[in-house]
């Protein structure tokens, strides 16, 4: 059953590599994730572009084991010297825009579940979501449907892990950052220059480093990645405008590093947090799914790249087959050898706690 289900797990990827789904356009591979359940003669659930789907025998007093990955994909870069919507296997390598990013967890997802699904001794439920707007983390992926699934004792994130355990994940905080002067004509004195007042909080964001660090994560980074002011060559700008990108361990939450920051600013300047909802994650190095996951020689590390781990409020783990270093990148691919692993891993790893 497992190399039936890793077959046509593969037969679906090409499919989806197939078909365009930049994010919040992702209808169409929805419509392929509903033609697998249908197949399979499994009942889903539909809002927007969020498909899922829980076990047969689904029972309200046990836990449930939450599976998700996206299907939506990111824009082809203008690298790309293969057709990215052109899915052919060429030494072993499936190519494809998405195909490592994250089809291949997605599909091998989906044929675990499905092995799972007829099972009448689980010890616990499990629901599969198959989420949108994953890469533009957008108002109608994961986060919206979470409402929907109750008792959720842990997930499991579909993410490119080449297999091994991404135990805890780096949430996000991006600020908008506002730094006020005086305008003036450039030749005349002026000690109240904008762009002169960004200079030490630049300094300040490079060097300021936050106590607590990280076993799994390390030290929370902040980069200032965007500034801008100024419209003409003689005209001193009234203001001078950051944008700053904080990657944050699962110390902290990120209202608490909002405010550290707050506090450490002069008052000429305006702090802006764009969203305070994409939070680190992480699970117990002592949980069940990771010592199953360890038993079978699975390392664990922390991931510094953000997926929808963000948005659940559960422990979590990501996994799955691909390498995170090609995603997003031109000719991605994935090895079909891995998905191969991923859904043999996936199955192993869960029977260890089911």
């Amino acid at each position: 059953m497992i190399t039936k289900l890793t077959t046509e797990a593969i037969e679906l990827l090409h499919r989806l590599i197939e078909t365009q789904s930049f994010s919040s356009e992702e209808d169409k591979t929805a419509q392929l994730i509903e033609d697998w359940f249908t197949y399979n003669t499994i009942p889903f659930k539909r809002e927007n572009n969020n498909i899922w789907a829980y076990n047969k025998y689904y029972d309200e007093s046990k836990q449930t084991i939450l599976l998700n990955s996206h299907h939506d994909t990111v824009k082809p870069n203008g690298n790309y010297t293969n057709d990215p919507f052109n899915a052919f296997v060429e030494n072993g390598k499936l190519y494809g825009l998405g195909s490592n990013d994250a089809g291949g967890c997605l599909v091998s997802l989906l044929a675990t579940f499905t092995y799972f699904y007829s099972r009448k001794d689980l010890k616990y439920n499990f629901v599969i979501v198959a989420s949108a707007e994953e890469e533009n983390s957008g108002p109608l992926g994961l986060k919206s449907v979470l409402k929907y699934f109750e008792n959720v004792e842990f997930a499991i994130v579909g993410e490119p892990t080449l297999m091994q355990l991404a135990v805890a994940e780096k949430g996000l905080l991006v600020m908008d950052v506002s730094i006020r002067g005086t305008a003036s004509h450039a030749a005349h004195p002026n000690d109240d220059n904008a762009i002169y007042n960004s200079i030490p909080v630049i300094q300040w964001f490079e060097s300021y480093r936050f106590e607590k660090k990280s076993e799994t994560l390390g030290e929370v980074k902040m980069t200032v990645t965007q500034i801008n002011a100024g419209k003409q060559h003689n005209v001193v700008p009234a203001g001078c405008d950051l944008v700053v990108d904080i990657r944050v361990n699962d110390k902290y939450k990120n209202e608490e590093v909002l405010e550290v920051v707050k506090q450490q600013m002069p008052n000429n300047v305006e702090i802006k947090p764009r969203s305070l909802d994409l939070g680190s994650s992480s699970i117990s190095i002592d949980h069940p799914i990771v010592k199953s996951g360890v038993s079978l020689g699975r390392t664990t590390y922390g991931s510094p790249t953000l997926s929808d781990q963000s948005v659940l409020r559960c422990p979590s783990l990501k996994l799955g087959p691909g390498d995170s270093t090609r995603s997003h990148s031109a000719n991605e691919f994935i090895y079909i050898d891995e998905i191969k692993e991923g859904v043999e891993l996936y199955i192993k790893i869960l029977e260890g706690i089911i």
